[in-house]
C-alpha cells in the first residue's frame, strides 16, 4: 500500500478526476436546496477546484430524516453484526481499488504531500476501518453477578443518528476514526467535512453505497461550520455528535447540546504538546528525528504536534544542533511531488495566522534559528519550517496553538521544572518523554497531564489504544480502541426476575 507514483503520474490523475461537488444524502449526490455553493481552492495553485453545495438547515433536516428512517427501518441497525462487518470490509476493498484517486483528491484540496497520504494516511485509514469492522461481531455484552434469583443483562444498543464533524488536516483518517466504530455499532451517520476538504469524504460515501451500506445510513452534508455544523449541533433528532477540531468550536457544540436535546458530545480538540528531553536522554540523533517529525508532520497542522521542545540545559545545545540539521532535510514544495515532505498550508487564512504567530514570536524576543517566514513559490502558500530558540513559558508562541511548522525550544534545569513547564498549559492531548532511566520514565509519564504519553518516541499509540485529551483538549470519550465503540452506544440494563429457584428436596 506504500507504492508511490511519479509527480507527472499524480498530476495526470488530478487532471482527469471527476470532482464531487454535491452533498451525498440518502444514497445520491444532491445539490443544496437553496442552490447556494462555496468555492474549494487548491492551495498549491490558488485556483478554484470546484464549487461545493452549501447545505443549510433544510438540507441537514433532509439528511437526518433519511438517517432516522434508515435506522428505524433496521436495514443497518438490525442487520446481523457479521453482515455489517462484511460490508464495512468491502468498503475498504473499494477504497483500496480507488486509492490513487482518493489520495490525489485529498492532496489537491488540502495541500498535504502525496507521499504522506499514500504511505501514512491511507494505510492507517484502511486499517482503522478494517479493525472496527472486525470488532463488530466480536464485542460481547455482559451478565451481572446477581445471584440465582435474577438475571441482569448489560447490553449495548446503537445511539441512533450520529453526526461526525471533521477537521481539515486528516480528512480520510479522521472520517475513518469516527465512522468505523459508529457504523460498526449500527448507527446511521451524517458526516460534515471541514469546509476546506470535502471531496475525499464525498467519494468515500459513494463507495460505501457501492459496498452495500444502505442508502441513508451514511450521508455527507457540506458547508461552513457556522451554518451546516451549527444545524447539526442543534438538531433535535441527532443523538450524538463526535467533533474533532479547535477547542473554541468544541465549546460551541456543548452549547448546542444544552440548547437542544442534550445530545451526547464527544470532543477531540486542540493541543500545545511538549517533547520533554531530560538530562540523561540517550541517542540524541534519534531524539532529534522524533522531535522534528512531531513538529513538522503535515506542516505542523496536527493537534498532537509536539510544538514545544522542553530540554535540559546540559544537553540543549547538542540536541538543538541535531534538530536544525534534521529540519533541513525536510523538503517543502508542490504536494503532488512525492519527493516533498511538506506541502502547502491548507488555506490563506491559516497561512496568515501562522505568519502572524511567527512575527509575534520575534517581537516577544524569541530567536528564529531556522526559517521564520514564507517560501515564495508561485501561487502556493508555503511556510518555511521554523525553530525558535530562547522561548520562555510566558511567550505567546509557547502558550497558544499555532497549528503550523513552528517549534519553540524551552530550556530547563531539572526534571521537576520540565514537568512544571510541560503541564503549564490549558491543553493536555499528547506528550513525548525522552529519558534513559526506566524509573524516571514511569514517574514522569504519570506526572505529565496528557491523554497520551509516549516514551523515547513520538506517536499517538495505535488503533488498539484510546486517543483523546485532558483539560481543554478533550471531552466525553476517546477515538480508537474498543473504547471508541462505547461513545456510539447506549448501555441498557435488562433485569429478569427468575423467582424462587429452590429445588424440591423430596424428589429422589
Amino acid at each position: 500500500m506504500s507504492e508511490l507514483l511519479t509527480r507527472d503520474e499524480y498530476q495526470s490523475i488530478a487532471n482527469k478526476l471527476n470532482l464531487p461537488n454535491n452533498a451525498f444524502i440518502n444514497g445520491r449526490f444532491t445539490a443544496a436546496g437553496s442552490g447556494k455553493r462555496f468555492e474549494t481552492v487548491n492551495p498549491a495553485t490558488g485556483k478554484v477546484l470546484a464549487e461545493i453545495a452549501l447545505c443549510d438547515g433544510a438540507d441537514v433536516d433532509a439528511a437526518v430524516a433519511k438517517a432516522r428512517e434508515a435506522f428505524e427501518r433496521g436495514t443497518w441497525s438490525r442487520m446481523h453484526p457479521t453482515e455489517r462487518k462484511k460490508r464495512l470490509i468491502q468498503l475498504v476493498k473499494l477504497m483500496r481499488r480507488d486509492r490513487f484517486d482518493l489520495a490525489v483528491l485529498e492532496s489537491i484540496e488540502s495541500g498535504k504531500p502525496i507521499r504522506d497520504i499514500m504511505t501514512v494516511d491511507l494505510p492507517e485509514t484502511f486499517h482503522c476501518l478494517e479493525w472496527h469492522a472486525e470488532a463488530t461481531d466480536k464485542l460481547y455484552d455482559q451478565v451481572s453477578p446477581s445471584g440465582d434469583d435474577a438475571l441482569g443483562l448489560v447490553v449495548r444498543e446503537p445511539l441512533g443518528v450520529v453526526a461526525c464533524v471533521l477537521p481539515w488536516n486528516f480528512p480520510l483518517m479522521m472520517v475513518a476514526w469516527k465512522i468505523g466504530p459508529a457504523l460498526s455499532a449500527g448507527n446511521s451517520v451524517v458526516v460534515k467535512p471541514a469546509e476546506q476538504t470535502n471531496m475525499s469524504t464525498l467519494r468515500l460515501a459513494e463507495l460505501a453505497l457501492e459496498a452495500g451500506i444502505p442508502a441513508g445510513v451514511l450521508s455527507v452534508v457540506t458547508g461552513p461550520g457556522e451554518i451546516t455544523g451549527k444545524a447539526l449541533g442543534l438538531h433535535p433528532d441527532i443523538n450524538g455528535v463526535s467533533f474533532t477540531g479547535s477547542t473554541e468550536i468544541g465549546r460551541k457544540f456543548l452549547e448546542y447540546s444544552a440548547q437542544s436535546n442534550l445530545k451526547r458530545i464527544v470532543l477531540e480538540c486542540g493541543g500545545k504538546n511538549p517533547s520533554v528531553v531530560l538530562e540523561d536522554a540517550e541517542h540524541l540523533d534519534e531524539v532529534a528525528r522524533h522531535v522534528v517529525y512531531s513538529a513538522l508532520w503535515n506542516a505542523g497542522q496536527n493537534c498532537s504536534s509536539n510544538s514545544r521542545l522542553i530540554v535540559h540545559r546540559k544537553i540543549k545545545d547538542k540536541l538543538l544542533e541535531r534538530v536544525v540539521a534534521r529540519v533541513r532535510d525536510w523538503r517543502t514544495g508542490y504536494p503532488l511531488d512525492p519527493a516533498n515532505a511538506i506541502g502547502t498550508i491548507v488555506s490563506r487564512e491559516q497561512y496568515d495566522r501562522i505568519l502572524k504567530y511567527i512575527e509575534i514570536g520575534k517581537k516577544e524576543g524569541a530567536r528564529a534559528v531556522v526559517g521564520g517566514g514564507p517560501i515564495e513559490d508561485g501561487a502556493g502558500i508555503y511556510i518555511a519550517p521554523t525553530i525558535f530558540d530562547g522561548v520562555t513559558p510566558a511567550m505567546t508562541i509557547a502558550r497558544e496553538e499555532i497549528f503550523g511548522p513552528v517549534l519553540s525550544v524551552m530550556t530547563v534545569d531539572s526534571t521537576a521544572q520540565a514537568v512544571e513547564v510541560a503541564n503549564d498549559t490549558s491543553y493536555g492531548l499528547q506528550a513525548s518523554l525522552f529519558t534513559a532511566n526506566v524509573k524516571t520514565a514511569h514517574r514522569v509519564a504519570r506526572a505529565l497531564q496528557a491523554g497520551t504519553v509516549t516514551v523515547n518516541c513520538y506517536g499517538e499509540g495505535d488503533i488498539t489504544t484510546p486517543f483523546g485529551g485532558y483539560k481543554t483538549s478533550g471531552f466525553g470519550g476517546r477515538d480508537n480502541s474498543l473504547k471508541a465503540h462505547d461513545q456510539y452506544t447506549e448501555t441498557k440494563t435488562i433485569w429478569i426476575d427468575l423467582g424462587d429457584r429452590r429445588i424440591d428436596e423430596s424428589v429422589d
